[in-house]
């Protein structure tokens, strides 16, 4: 784990590069979360929806950001974590989830790194933003 001796302002945590998304992980997901629109799953209710084809589940593309943090840090230091959707993950996008430590803080009396986090596919579009707040040991 880092320290706040370490850490600095613009260290970029190892990325998180992902398979392309295919049907299976989009039903196991299904599964997993417990949310079964069919727009995950049933490519005719997709089209009828108006979509070329079933997409990711939101939560999954957050599921990632969140491996990504606790990759590097354990999960009884995650303070906040915050996403906004900025696109669809569609089927054979790849993503890369990156992050980057923008700030470091006091938030309630504790040493905090705020991180800048990011999910992207294989053509650099981003589909998830957002923040965390990590507490430092």
């Amino acid at each position: 784990m880092h320290s706040h001796h370490t850490v600095e302002v613009g260290d970029a945590l190892p990325p998180l590069q992902l398979p392309p998304v295919d049907r299976l992980t989009l039903a196991l997901f299904a599964g997993a979360s417990g949310d079964h629109n069919p727009i995950h799953i049933d490519t005719d209710f997709a089209r009828r929806a108006g979509m070329p084809d079933v997409f990711a589940q939101g939560m999954l593309g957050m599921a990632w950001l969140g491996r990504l943090l606790t990759q590097w840090a354990p999960q009884s230091r995650l303070r906040r974590f915050d996403a906004r959707f900025q696109g669809i993950t569609h089927l054979g996008n790849a993503m890369r989830c990156s992050g980057r430590v923008v700030e470091k803080l006091m938030h309630e009396g504790e040493a905090c790194v705020r991180i800048e986090l990011r999910s992207a596919n294989q053509f650099g579009q981003s589909k998830i933003v957002g923040e965390a707040l990590v507490a430092l040991p």
